[in-house]
Protein backbone atom coordinates (compact mmCIF):
# COMPACT_ATOMS: atom_id res chain seq x y z
CA UNK A 1 0.00 0.00 0.00
CA UNK A 2 1.32 3.32 -0.74
CA UNK A 3 1.87 6.05 1.73
CA UNK A 4 -0.68 9.24 0.43
CA UNK A 5 1.46 11.36 -2.04
CA UNK A 6 3.99 8.88 -3.02
CA UNK A 7 4.19 6.05 -6.11
CA UNK A 8 6.13 2.81 -6.44
CA UNK A 9 8.24 2.20 -9.27
CA UNK A 10 9.69 -1.80 -10.14
CA UNK A 11 12.85 -2.02 -12.07
CA UNK A 12 14.54 -5.45 -12.62
CA UNK A 13 18.43 -5.23 -12.85
CA UNK A 14 22.01 -6.62 -12.34
CA UNK A 15 23.80 -6.52 -9.12
CA UNK A 16 26.61 -4.76 -10.85
CA UNK A 17 24.34 -1.91 -11.53
CA UNK A 18 23.05 -1.63 -8.25
CA UNK A 19 25.24 0.60 -6.70
CA UNK A 20 25.89 3.41 -9.84
CA UNK A 21 21.49 2.94 -10.15
CA UNK A 22 21.08 3.81 -6.04
CA UNK A 23 23.02 6.61 -6.03
CA UNK A 24 21.59 7.92 -8.82
CA UNK A 25 17.99 8.17 -7.46
CA UNK A 26 19.59 9.56 -4.11
CA UNK A 27 20.33 12.79 -5.95
CA UNK A 28 17.00 12.94 -7.75
CA UNK A 29 15.53 13.92 -4.84
CA UNK A 30 12.41 12.52 -4.83
CA UNK A 31 12.78 9.09 -3.75
CA UNK A 32 11.57 8.35 -0.17
CA UNK A 33 12.78 4.35 -0.15
CA UNK A 34 14.75 1.97 -2.17
CA UNK A 35 13.51 -1.66 -1.42
CA UNK A 36 15.81 -4.41 -2.86
CA UNK A 37 14.83 -7.91 -3.56
CA UNK A 38 15.68 -11.38 -4.88
CA UNK A 39 14.16 -12.06 -8.28
CA UNK A 40 11.85 -14.18 -6.08
CA UNK A 41 10.71 -11.42 -4.07
CA UNK A 42 12.34 -11.71 -1.40
CA UNK A 43 13.21 -8.17 0.52
CA UNK A 44 17.10 -7.93 1.10
CA UNK A 45 17.31 -4.37 1.88
CA UNK A 46 15.12 -1.54 2.85
CA UNK A 47 16.73 1.76 2.71
CA UNK A 48 14.56 4.61 3.67
CA UNK A 49 15.73 7.85 2.10
CA UNK A 50 15.28 11.73 4.00
CA UNK A 51 13.91 14.36 1.02
CA UNK A 52 15.57 17.16 1.47
CA UNK A 53 19.19 16.03 2.44
CA UNK A 54 21.91 18.23 0.95
CA UNK A 55 23.76 16.45 -1.82
CA UNK A 56 27.15 16.98 -0.04
CA UNK A 57 26.52 15.18 2.67
CA UNK A 58 24.50 12.27 0.78
CA UNK A 59 27.71 10.11 -0.11
CA UNK A 60 29.05 10.93 3.32
CA UNK A 61 25.70 9.47 5.09
CA UNK A 62 25.09 6.66 2.59
CA UNK A 63 28.50 5.17 2.55
CA UNK A 64 28.09 2.29 4.97
CA UNK A 65 24.66 1.46 2.56
CA UNK A 66 27.09 1.97 -0.20
CA UNK A 67 29.46 -0.89 1.20
CA UNK A 68 26.01 -3.28 1.52
CA UNK A 69 24.66 -2.62 -1.67
CA UNK A 70 28.67 -3.49 -3.23
CA UNK A 71 28.14 -6.75 -1.15
CA UNK A 72 25.02 -7.93 -2.31
CA UNK A 73 25.92 -6.94 -5.86
CA UNK A 74 28.65 -9.23 -6.04
CA UNK A 75 26.56 -12.18 -4.49
CA UNK A 76 23.40 -11.70 -6.86
CA UNK A 77 23.01 -11.98 -10.57
CA UNK A 78 19.84 -9.81 -11.41
CA UNK A 79 17.33 -8.19 -8.73
CA UNK A 80 14.21 -6.12 -7.78
CA UNK A 81 14.69 -2.56 -7.05
CA UNK A 82 11.51 -1.48 -5.81
CA UNK A 83 11.28 2.68 -5.34
CA UNK A 84 9.02 4.38 -3.61
CA UNK A 85 9.28 8.37 -5.16
CA UNK A 86 7.01 11.61 -4.28
CA UNK A 87 4.43 12.58 -5.76
CA UNK A 88 5.86 15.70 -7.90
CA UNK A 89 2.57 15.88 -9.64
CA UNK A 90 -1.23 15.29 -9.41
CA UNK A 91 -2.37 11.89 -10.55
CA UNK A 92 -5.98 11.99 -11.35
Amino acid sequence: MNEEGTWIEEIEITGNQLVDYVKDLIHEGNVRRVIIRTSDDKTLLEVPLTAGVAVGGVLTVFTPVFAALGALAALLVNVKLQVVRLDTEDRE
